[in-house]
């Protein structure tokens, strides 16, 4: 006699569960999620508990080496050129940080995807012109463009994040019309539209859907391709001044003593390294786990590890 038990179906989980399973599938995408909450956390809550001691000066432990203990727990990382220490500066620096590439990815995310819904959808001549529009900001280097503007404008928060999210446009316009050249011609959008719907329903209800899982790969990518835009900026000196802080400006500040303090440079570095790492491996996750023809590979495995 056979037991059914064994051939039965497993209890059906909740979406959030699923999605849970399938990204503790993936081991290094789930610790890569979990770090970046931390990041987000930190931004988030930083500046309201360590606001204060991030700014408080110190010049007798001024380039206090880390894990001296004996300061106390908050210069386990050391200490800056007017003893402040490192931890706290690395925890609020996270908001500006974040903040900024976050509201550039937004920001150039919106106008290109819109952008090129339009080019991709309509066949009048100013889809040509919007192309035509994404040519000339590619025919720039992104970086260079940035410098140049911000050496003439004031380099403040929102100057940075219209930059950077110019710069930026030509990503999302030329992958949304390449993928709504393909889907307009699918089956379901040509019953849509022989039965009256509107090109603005036809859009946004049965275009962008289906559009919007590359779209949140690419972005999660570019976050991490803005933050070392940022970082590269304000080691420069054109991007955010002090007093505000960001990590990209803790690395310029830490330059000068490369061979005496490395911690300095050391500890933003490393933030902005294991951000970047995050958010590429994130990307890889999700760009399996929005892929229907891919996904049963991690749904397979957080089974079995269910």
């Amino acid at each position: 006699m056979i037991d059914t038990r064994l051939h039965a179906d497993p209890k059906p989980r909740g979406p959030v569960l699923t999605w849970l399973a399938m990204l503790w599938a993936d081991k290094l995408a789930f610790f890569a999620a979990l770090f970046l909450l931390v990041a987000v956390l930190c931004a988030i809550l930083g500046p309201w508990l360590m606001g204060d001691l991030a700014t408080k000066q110190n010049l007798r432990g001024r380039n206090a080496p880390p894990f001296d203990l004996a300061r106390g727990w908050l210069m386990v990382l050391g200490a800056d050129a007017l003893g402040r220490p490192l931890l706290p500066r690395i925890v609020v620096a996270a908001q500006n940080t974040l903040m900024v590439a976050g509201a550039a990815v937004l920001c150039s995310a919106v106008m290109g995807c819109g952008l090129g819904l339009v080019a991709g959808y309509s066949r009048k001549r100013a889809a040509q012109w919007i192309m035509r529009l994404g040519d000339v900001i590619m025919s720039f280097p992104s970086l260079l463009l940035a410098v140049i503007v911000l050496y003439m404008l004031e380099p403040s928060v929102a100057n940075i994040v219209l930059v950077l999210a110019i710069t930026r446009i030509p990503v999302y316009l030329r992958t949304t019309r390449a993928e709504v050249l393909e889907v307009r011609e699918r089956m379901f959008v040509q019953a849509a539209r022989v039965m009256g719907a509107s090109d603005r329903r036809i859009i946004f209800r049965h275009i962008l859907p289906v559009v919007l899982p590359t779209l949140l790969t690419i972005a999660t990518l570019d976050f991490a391709f803005v933050m070392l835009a940022e970082s590269s900026l304000s080691f420069l000196g054109i991007g955010i001044q002090p007093p505000e802080i960001t990590w990209g400006l803790m690395v310029a500040q830490g330059r000068e003593y490369l061979t005496t303090a490395w911690w300095l440079s050391f500890w933003p570095g490393l933030a902005i390294i294991l951000t970047t790492l995050s958010l590429n491996l994130l990307s890889n996750w999700m760009r399996i786990a929005l892929d229907p023809a891919q996904r049963w590979r991690l749904e397979m495995k957080g089974r079995k590890n269910g």
